[in-house]
């Protein structure tokens, strides 16, 4: 998987229970895509694991991942 610096010095330091698996799960068969003002592009899939909705930004390539976390706001 493909990551910024950022994800793989903070995101995973910070939320060291996010999986990479789940990751590219949610970028392989995201339940939404939305592009952020910033081009950034936010993928949401539920992990049935945690019971929760991770929400994946990747950069605006779609492929490298920037940040990643429990979504408590989504709603499908």
């Amino acid at each position: 998987m493909l990551s910024t610096a950022y994800y793989s010095e903070q995101v995973r330091r910070k939320r060291p229970y996010i999986h990479d698996d789940w990751c590219e799960r949610v970028l392989a068969d995201p339940l939404r895509v939305r592009v952020q003002d910033d081009g950034r592009i936010r993928h949401w899939g539920y992990i049935a694991e945690a019971g929760k909705y991770l929400r994946v930004v990747t950069l605006e390539d779609g492929v490298t991942v920037h940040n990643a976390f429990f979504d408590r706001d989504f709603e499908p």
